[in-house]
């Protein structure tokens, strides 16, 4: 039954052999594993993945081919699993979707903390308590406008915060180039890529130039073909990103083919007080901002790359993250970056013409300056021409 399984990791370009197929089967026959869809996710990775850079692939793959089938995670001993166990999904009428009240901030980690203390039990399809399928604004599955997502896969892009420890990929930076847009993209890359003075002998030109000045020697010098320009690339993986993981990859590509000095770090939604080079262990290998600050100097171009999708609580808000209570609001960490490096742009995977929908996007365009740009041939021509300034 897994023969199909193994064709569509293969036909996701991921390099899987046969022997490594046949050792999964070998394990699966000694019974490694239990009969759970989890143990056999991670089974199959270990045996069949040899390289962390594919992981992102895998899981694409394994998804695809286990449509329907839930993994379960176990995110907290606080909340019982059963309570989070989907079976109901109502369908609302776009009247009743409007007749729930949004809460404020306050109110809904009030709230929370109230019903923690207060619920026994498992809820489905009610407004109130922690549950699934209903328009209470604890659980998921259902619908509210401004809720905490516990457990279970985010659908309507409402949550303003996330009670679940995630997991993100690496963005791959081997993708290959695929389209016309993004080659020609990476000419511009090049471009803004090299400065120089002149420094390097044009071989050709002297001895054109010495020949047409009857043997007197005439030098001729062109600008040295080498890689100045420093850049700091601060990517948002995960959430809502996930729906631009081949363009930013293939963005991410031709940045380190192009920039001898680049260094990047990754953030989710917003840039807080860490971001982490490896999304693997983000948890445990974080890069504190203000040491980032401190590292490089004024010479380096900031580079932002995210869709700037999330509820404005976590730009504005102390405890805003969907993932952590931060100390401070994004907002603060965005202005700080900006004012250390003075260079700096936002490349927006998100078409424009859905910027102006987002309240999001406004209050970090306003942080920004109005420096954001579309990830497009023209946005990304925009953003090179201000950097190289």
């Amino acid at each position: 039954m897994l023969i199909d399984f193994f064709y569509t990791l293969r036909s996701a370009k991921l390099p899987v052999s046969v022997k490594e197929y046949l050792t999964l089967l070998e394990a699966l026959k000694a019974g490694v594993i239990g009969p759970s869809v989890n143990d056999f996710y991670y089974l199959s990775r270990t045996t069949l993945v040899k390289d962390e850079a594919h992981y992102d692939k895998f899981d694409r793959a394994f998804g695809a081919y286990f449509k329907g089938v839930e993994l379960l995670t176990d995110f907290g001993k606080e909340i019982p699993l059963e309570w989070l166990r989907k079976v109901l999904e109502n369908e609302l009428t776009p009247e009743q979707k409007a007749a729930i009240e949004k809460m404020g901030w306050d109110e809904l980690m009030e709230t929370l903390k109230k019903r923690l203390e207060e619920q026994q039990g498992r809820h489905e399809g009610g407004s109130k308590w922690i549950g699934t399928g209903g328009t209470s604004p604890f659980g998921h599955g259902g619908y509210n406008p401004q809720g905490v997502r516990i457990g279970g896969p985010g659908k309507n892009r409402s949550a303003v915060k996330v009670w679940d420890q995630r997991a993100y990929a690496d963005y791959d930076d081997t993708k290959e180039l695929g389209t016309r847009n993004i080659k020609v993209a990476l000419r511009r890359l090049r471009r803004f890529a090299r400065e120089g003075s002149e420094l390097e002998l044009d071989l050709d030109d002297t001895i054109h130039s010495t020949a047409a000045n009857a043997g007197l020697l005439d030098i001729k010098m062109v600008p040295e073909r080498h890689n100045k320009v420093k850049v700091l690339l601060l990517m948002d993986v995960g959430g809502t990103m996930d729906e631009h993981i081949h363009r930013v990859e293939e963005l991410f590509s031709a940045a380190r083919s192009e920039f001898k000095h680049l260094e990047f770090y990754y953030f989710h939604n917003c840039v807080y007080d860490f971001m982490w080079k490896n999304n693997r262990r983000r948890y445990t290998e974080k890069s504190a901002t203000w040491d980032i600050i401190r590292k490089y100097n004024k010479d380096w171009r900031l580079i932002f790359v995210g869709d700037a999708t999330m509820s404005p609580y976590e730009i504005l808000q102390p405890g805003g993250s969907v993932e952590y209570n931060n100390e401070e609001p994004g907002a603060e960490w965005l202005q700080r970056l900006t004012h250390a490096f003075p260079k700096f742009a936002w490349i927006n995977p998100e078409p424009q013409g859905v910027w102006q929908y987002r309240q999001s996007i406004a209050i970090v365009q306003q942080l920004v300056s109005q420096r954001m740009f579309p990830l497009t041939l023209q946005g990304l021509e925009g953003a090179m021409r201000l950097l190289s300034k």
